[in-house]
C-alpha cells in the first residue's frame, strides 16, 4: 500500500519517517514528497579516451568503495554557475536529506525520478530505487544524462521523489547492507 500526502505527513509527525530538513509544503504531491540535491557530486574521472580502465566486479579482491575511489573525484557545484550534466554521463549525487525510516515503522520506499526531469533526460537511479526499512542516511543517486542537450544542476534543486509503501510486518532485521548511514561528506 503506497502513503499518501496525509499519511506520508502523519508519519513525519509520529517519528514513523524522519526527513531532516524537513519537507516545505510545496514538496509534496498526492503519493510522493521531493527531495532536493546536496552540492556534493561524485564524479567519474577515467583519464583520456585511449586508456582503457575495465572493472571485474567478480573478481576476488574487488570492493566497490576502492574502485570508486579510484575512478572518482568529488566535486561541490558552485550555486551561481550550476554543473552541466553533459548527454551520455553518469555521476552520483546525494540527496541533500538525511531520511531515516525506523524499522519498527512498517515502512519502506522507493526514490524514484521527477518527471519533469525526466523528459530531458534525466535519470536518478539505474536498478537500485530501494529504500529499505532500517535505512537511514542520504540517499545515494546514480544520475544519468539520458538526454541530447547538456543539463544544469543546482544545489537544493528538486531532484528526486519518495514513495512510501507500507510493509506487511516488521523485518526480522534492518537494513545492514553497505549503504548504511551513507552520507556525502
Amino acid at each position: 500500500m503506497i502513503l499518501t500526502d496525509r499519511e506520508i505527513q502523519i508519519g513525519l509527525t509520529r517519528k514513523q519517517i524522519v526527513i531532516d530538513p524537513a519537507p516545505q509544503s510545496d514538496a509534496y504531491s498526492s503519493t510522493s514528497v521531493d527531495l532536493t540535491l546536496d552540492p556534493v557530486l561524485t564524479l567519474f574521472d577515467v583519464g583520456e579516451e585511449f586508456v582503457r580502465k575495465v572493472i571485474d566486479p567478480t573478481h576476488a579482491k574487488y570492493n566497490m568503495d576502492r574502485a570508486l575511489k579510484e575512478l572518482t573525484k568529488s566535486h561541490t557545484i558552485d550555486s551561481a554557475t550550476g554543473f552541466d550534466l553533459v548527454p551520455r554521463h553518469l555521476i552520483l549525487g546525494w540527496t541533500r536529506e538525511y531520511v531515516r525510516l525506523p524499522i519498527d515503522a512498517r515502512l519502506a520506499a522507493r526514490v524514484e525520478g521527477k518527471s519533469s526531469l525526466a523528459r530531458m533526460g534525466i535519470g536518478v537511479h539505474i536498478t537500485a530505487p530501494t529504500i529499505h526499512a532500517g535505512f537511514e542516511g542520504q540517499i545515494r543517486l546514480e544520475i544519468l544524462n539520458h538526454g541530447h542537450l547538456p543539463i544544469t544542476l543546482r544545489p537544493d534543486m528538486k531532484i528526486c521523489q519518495l514513495i512510501f509503501e507500507q510493509t506487511l510486518g516488521t523485518p526480522q532485521k534492518g537494513y545492514q547492507g553497505q549503504f548504511s548511514g551513507q552520507a556525502a561528506r
